[in-house]
């Protein structure tokens, strides 16, 4: 992991997300103190479980493949709209 001191992090900071992409963290320090981290998006949407899809997401439920839902409608009569 690159290490940048603040000010020059926010002096390249292109080059800060450049070398995120393309070759990992990159640290940022503040007095000699890491204070923050800079990753790719993909890295970011793996770590955050993000990277999966609402149908992925759909199948992990408890209730996936159960047959024998039902969802109860209401049959009442709908409202009265004047015109």
């Amino acid at each position: 992991m690159q290490t940048w001191q603040m000010q020059a992090a926010k002096a390249r900071f292109s080059e800060v997300v450049k070398h995120a992409a393309y070759d990992g963290p990159q640290e940022i320090t503040v007095h000699g103190r890491s204070v923050a981290v800079v990753i790719s998006r993909e890295l970011f949407d793996r770590l955050s479980g993000n990277e999966s899809s609402l149908v992925d997401f759909m199948r992990q439920s408890p209730l996936y493949g159960s047959d024998d839902i039902e969802f109860e409608r209401d049959r009442s009569l709908p409202r009265e709209v004047d015109f």
